[in-house]
C-alpha cells in the first residue's frame, strides 16, 4: 500500500508568491509593495487573499484577480483560491512601502507625497531627485493619478 501525504500551501508561501503579482500598468511595483495585500489565509490548501483596491472604480480590478490566481496556482498544495476585493480599510498611499516607492520611481512615477507634521508636503522628481516640484493638475489621466511639474528638468510628472 502507497502512502501519498499531500502538503499544503503556507501563509508565507502565499506572500513570497504574491510579491511576483506586478501592478498592471506599473510593472515596476508588486500588490504587495503597493501595500494592496490586507489579509491571507490558508486552511488545508484553501487560500482566501483580501486586497484592497487602490482606488474604488479601478478597471484593472479583474486582471489582477486573474493574475493573482495564476500564481497561486503555480503553488504546490494549493486547492482552492478566492480572491475578495474589500474595501474597508480604505486603501492609502502611505501603504506603499519603501520599496513599492522605488518602484514607483524607477518606472517614472513621482511617488505619493509624505506629509509632514504641519500638513505640508513634497515630492522628490523621479528623474533628477529634485524637491522643487509642483502640483500643475489634481486630475491626470487616469482617476488614481495626478499631473506634477519638476522645475529641474521641466517635465511634466504622473503621480
Amino acid at each position: 500500500m502507497a502512502i501519498i501525504e499531500r502538503m499544503h500551501v503556507g501563509v508565507d508561501e502565499v506572500r513570497e508568491k504574491l510579491q511576483e503579482v506586478k501592478d498592471p500598468e506599473i510593472d515596476t511595483v508588486s500588490i504587495v509593495e503597493l501595500g494592496m495585500v490586507e489579509v491571507i489565509e490558508v486552511v488545508d490548501g484553501h487560500v482566501v487573499v483580501e486586497i484592497l483596491p487602490t482606488f474604488l472604480g479601478c478597471p484593472a480590478l479583474p486582471i489582477i484577480q486573474k493574475n493573482i490566481e495564476q500564481a497561486l496556482w503555480s503553488l504546490g498544495g494549493v486547492v482552492s483560491i478566492n480572491v475578495k476585493f474589500i474595501h474597508s480599510p480604505p486603501w492609502t498611499s502611505d501603504r506603499i512601502s519603501d520599496a513599492g516607492r522605488n518602484g514607483l520611481k524607477e518606472f517614472g512615477i513621482a511617488p505619493p507625497p509624505r506629509f509632514e507634521e504641519d500638513g505640508s508636503w513634497h515630492v522628490d522628481c523621479p528623474f533628477c531627485s529634485s524637491t522643487y516640484v509642483t502640483m500643475e493638475n489634481l486630475f491626470g489621466p487616469t482617476a488614481c493619478r495626478s499631473i506634477l511639474y519638476c522645475k529641474g528638468v521641466k517635465i511634466r510628472l504622473k503621480q
